[in-house]
């Protein structure tokens, strides 16, 4: 009986000890999805500030489109139009998410803004008279850059100010935008050229 009795002690042991184990792991597992584990991996390549390029594949990596239409007051209104991406509020940590970030808005390769929401507004000193690159590219809270094979996460929109002329209502005219595939975006009866979807008359002039 003595025997007996030390086995069933033994076993007891066992499953407490087991139960604790399992306690832990479920513990811990809780933690590392709390700290949520960064999408893709970090490259060698990087930005022009210096940022690395963090590599997803094609199926998960956010998108983002740009569409610019001017206002009635010279200025230009920007809006992203992305997918698989949300953007973080004010104040996020600073570490890699996956589908989560912000947006650096460039013209003509110079940053202009750091975007947090998918919407702004451009002043009219941004963009003189002449054409002009405006860019859209995804950052990771981490402030390291979206990419998909190597390339950034981005999209650019051309747009040409025209010398303003008497009684000109730069509101009726066309968006000047690339956009993400499956979204809303430019006109319909916008052409695609270079890669960038342009007004039927070349591109969006005001």
């Amino acid at each position: 009986m003595t025997w007996r009795r030390r086995l069933i002690t033994a076993l007891a042991v066992c499953v407490v000890l087991l139960a604790g184990s399992a306690g832990c792991a479920f513990r811990a597992q809780g933690e590392g999805e709390a700290s949520s584990s960064p999408g893709g991996r970090l490259l060698d390549e990087r930005d022009e500030e210096g940022r690395p390029y963090r590599e997803v594949d094609a199926g998960e990596a956010p998108e983002v489109g740009v569409e610019v239409q001017p206002d009635s007051e010279g200025g230009w209104d920007v809006r992203l139009r992305v997918r698989n991406f949300r953007f973080s509020p004010d104040g996020t940590g600073e570490r890699a998410v996956a589908g989560r970030g912000m947006a650096h808005l460039e013209v003509n390769g110079r940053r202009v803004a750091l975007l947090r929401t998918p919407e702004y507004h451009l002043s009219s000193g941004f963009v003189p008279h002449g054409t002009h690159e405006v860019t859209a590219r995804l950052y990771a809270d981490d402030g390291s850059v979206w990419a998909v094979d190597g390339e950034p996460v981005e999209s650019t929109a051309d747009i040409t100010v025209a010398r303003e002329t008497p009684g000109a209502d730069p509101s009726v005219e066309p968006i000047a935008g690339a956009a993400v595939p499956g979204t809303a975006g430019p006109e319909p009866d916008g052409r695609v050229r270079d890669g960038r979807r342009t007004s039927p008359d070349g591109a969006g002039r005001t």
